[in-house]
């Protein structure tokens, strides 16, 4: 299942059932679970763990070093979850110690050709990025975010579950669960309808988040004013809560 070609550090964990290609080179401190495939030309450096059932693509670049001037060499660490697929030419860094020293990304994601994930960056479950996405440090990205392709978001940034942004566009502020948009610099068009249509959301729950929208974005409010009026209703309505606490949890100011 390892190919004679590979390049594998004797201290490198590597799980029953992995499949490497020819030229991957894999080195210390790195763990693979079962199942995971990797393919030609990969380099995976470590500290990194690699979760079960994973598919990664030739001439990716897993858990090197990062691009931050002030990294100076600390032993930061990589984590990737389970069933993710993970396309040709992606970049994954490892953390810093200026944040807390690891790069998280989680499960069931598509992670597409040419990709970056910088470091401290914690992406969740069930995320889509598309091709040339550039993901800046310590950017945090909810579960089932879609970013299009070409879109870069600026460091610290967040991006909240369930938010899709159109390719190309420059998220410079932080995006509320559930928002769509796109542009340079990304400006809100709706609540993502279709996508929570899919993933079973209930008829209620996205009429109250089309309503809480429009409070947000649609009546001339400030801010402080539209959470007060869609405060009792996420008190009641846990999806709803999603979509405040996101606005809550901003450090960067939402887009808006």
């Amino acid at each position: 299942m390892i190919d004679p070609r590979a390049i594998i550090d004797p201290s490198a964990e590597i799980a029953d059932g992995v499949e490497i290609g020819p030229w991957t080179i894999v080195g210390p401190d790195v763990t693979i679970g079962e199942g995971t495939v990797i393919s030609s030309h990969v380099v995976i450096k470590g500290p990194t763990v690699i979760g079960k059932n994973n598919r990664i693509y030739q001439f990716s670049s897993i858990g090197e070093d990062c691009q931050d001037k002030k990294y100076a060499g600390e032993p930061t660490q990589l984590t990737i979850g389970d069933n993710n697929i993970i396309r040709e030419g992606v970049t994954i860094h490892r953390g810093t110690v200026q944040d807390e020293g690891i790069t998280i990304v989680g499960s069931g994601n598509l992670i597409m050709c040419n990709a970056h994930i910088a470091h401290d960056v914690i992406v969740g479950d069930n995320c889509i990025l598309a091709n040339n996405a550039m993901v800046a440090g310590h950017v945090h990205v909810g579960d089932f975010a879609i970013l299009g392709g070409g879109t870069g978001v600026h460091q610290f940034a967040k991006i909240g579950a369930h938010a899709m942004i159109g390719g190309g566009s420059a998220v410079n502020q932080d995006v509320p669960a559930y928002v769509i948009g796109n542009g340079n610099p990304m400006k809100p068009a709706a609540i993502n309808l279709e996508g929570l249509k899919r993933r079973g959301f209930e008829k209620e729950d996205i009429k109250l988040l089309r309503n809480c929208y429009k409070v947000v974005y649609r009546q001339g409010l400030r801010l402080e004013e539209a959470l007060k009026e869609i405060e009792p209703i996420a008190a009641e309505r846990p999806a709803v809560k999603v979509f405040y606490d996101s606005i809550l949890a901003s450090t960067r100011g939402i887009v808006r």
